[in-house]
């Protein structure tokens, strides 16, 4: 048995063996939290989205028919396979084969599938009771002379009529309004004038003045209703209940059992007429009332998140969880993939400029700058309108010109790095061009390349985002951020396809940045460095 001493010494002596410089920097990386924990997440997200089909798919996982076990979710089956119907058609809709007898299924956490499209019966259930009070406003206006006499009379008039009288007698006697009244009939700036009446119950009100071409003949002067209930308006679920006559207390026993019947009509009904009731009155002369309307929300895409479905569900009836687990796997698989062709491509060709310098640098760099001022955008839309859009052909277009920044790097490090002592001793062991510069040079090359990809990583997801979203990205119904992103400005109200694939684009990108920060720092080698 090792004793607890040998442990010790083992310890020690595994501490007092050098290490190389990538476990040096391996081990200062994962001293820096931020970059370690923000790397450990990314490969938990990516791992996640690789599983997407065990997660969030609309095919089960494990079928058992007759005695036969199938797997749809990864294999094709035919409709004779499990439903021994002769059909020789592909099966899609195994969610009708749930509840049956001799049929064993297990279905995935979550049931809806990227390209699978809900009806709006499928949601009725979820639909909820739009409630809706309004306090009922009476307005009115009657034209006055400058002896304020009526001219004319517009609006609700009935309302008001026993109190107009008062109103004319009132508007001879107040200064304000007389004052008011001149300065308009004399076409001279005034400003607004309201005032109460009947105890508050009436407003009478003249709207401000400035002056015009030709002074006016006459003034309007503006009656209404003072408003004694606030608008108020209630979303609920139409299996709950609400009890009108306690939450609106100034309620008559027979309005509230008017509304009572509304709301239980609506919850069968598309739409019933609004109710009339009556509110508290300032004054018995002009009794106030409220309108009650009650009606069922209308499923229409894009549609509000609902158990089952927590993230909602974009325009085309598509459930916006599934899409962005579906997104993330495409955008990182894209994202990593770019980064390996771009190093590749870069690497070779800044190590072929950095290492032969000359003519060969001066003829590299011209062309190097010729072949970036091609237009990128207008390629992709000219490749896309001819070869039709496609996840491989998008990949290629980037590498093609995402390469020419790690080129850069790797160029200046190979001509650095290319009068180095070392370098001239493999040239006088006879070594070939191509074992100094991948061999011996490259190793030493490694830092800036590396340091440079996870913010090439940010840009690539960053890359096909926008352009899915301009409309030049992957074929049209493939999972995607940019996607939904274009259809919550299409939607405005749909606040779901903002945030979702906003924070999922966020996340990663922050996770990307934090991780680059971490291998800038863990291959720095200045802040480790020591005077011995």
């Amino acid at each position: 048995m090792t004793s607890k001493t040998d442990k010790i010494a083992k310890t020690k002596y595994a501490d007092s063996v050098p290490r190389s410089r990538t476990a040096q920097s391996w081990i200062r990386f994962r001293t820096h939290k931020r970059g370690w924990w923000s790397f450990c997440l990314l490969i938990i997200f990516y791992l996640i989205s690789l599983c997407s089909e065990f997660i969030c798919n609309d095919k089960p996982l494990w079928i058992r028919v007759n005695g036969k076990n199938f797997f749809p979710v990864l294999f094709t089956y035919q409709q004779n396979d499990l439903l021994m119907n002769g059909v020789s058609r592909r099966m899609t809709d195994y969610k009708s084969l749930i509840g049956k007898q001799d049929v064993r299924i297990l279905m995935p956490f979550f049931t809806s599938g990227p390209e699978e499209t809900f009806s709006p019966d499928e949601l009725e259930r979820f639909r909820r009771l739009n409630l809706e009070l309004r306090p009922v406003a009476h307005t009115a206006a009657i034209q006055l002379s400058a002896d304020f006499a009526i001219l004319n009379k517009i609006g609700e008039i009935e309302y008001f009529s026993s109190l107009i009288p008062s109103v004319l007698e009132y508007c001879k006697t107040n200064s304000s309004i007389r004052q008011a009244v001149d300065s308009r009939l004399n076409n001279k700036s005034s400003p607004a004038v309201d005032l109460e009446l009947a105890d508050g119950a009436v407003l009478i009100s003249l709207a401000p003045f400035t002056p015009r071409t030709a002074p006016p003949n006459s003034v309007r002067l503006f009656l209404r209703s003072r408003e004694t209930v606030e608008k108020q308006t209630i979303s609920l679920s139409s299996r709950k209940s609400i009890k009108p006559a306690e939450r609106w207390t100034w309620l008559s026993d027979e309005d509230a059992q008017a509304i009572s019947e509304t709301i239980e009509e609506a919850k069968s009904r598309d739409w019933i007429p609004p109710v009339e009731v009556s509110a508290p009155s300032l004054s018995p002369e002009f009794p106030s009332s409220a309108i009650f309307s009650a009606s069922l929300e209308t499923v229409s895409w894009p549609f509000r998140p609902v158990p089952g479905h927590p993230m909602g569900f974009d325009s085309a009836g598509r459930d916006v969880l599934a899409r962005i687990l579906y997104a993330t796997r495409i955008s990182l698989t894209f994202g990593l993939l770019l980064v390996t062709v771009t190093c590749l491509i870069g690497i070779i060709a800044g190590a072929v400029q950095g290492y032969f310098a000359g003519w060969v640098d001066i003829t590299g760099q011209r062309l190097t700058e010729i072949w970036s001022a091609l237009p990128f955008l207008y390629i992709i839309i000219l490749l896309g309108n001819t070869l039709g859009r496609g996840f491989g052909l998008l990949l290629a277009c980037y590498a093609l010109f995402n390469w020419i920044g790690i080129a850069t790097y790797t160029r200046a490090e190979f001509l650095r790095l290319r009068t180095r002592a070392f370098v001239e001793a493999a040239r006088c062991q006879g070594l070939s061009g191509t074992r100094i510069m991948f061999r011996h040079i490259l190793p030493n090359a490694l830092t800036p390349i590396i340091t440079l990809l996870p913010f090439s990583l940010v840009g690539a997801i960053g890359s096909l985002t926008v352009l899915d979203y301009l409309g030049f990205g992957l074929p049209p119904g493939t999972p995607s951020w940019g996607t939904l992103l274009q259809e919550a400005q299409s939607h405005r109200s749909a606040w779901w396809l903002i945030l979702y694939p906003s924070l999922a684009l966020f996340i990663v990108m922050l996770l990307g940045v934090f991780i680059g920060e971490g291998m800038r720092d863990a291959l720095d080698p200045k802040p480790y460095s020591k005077m011995e």
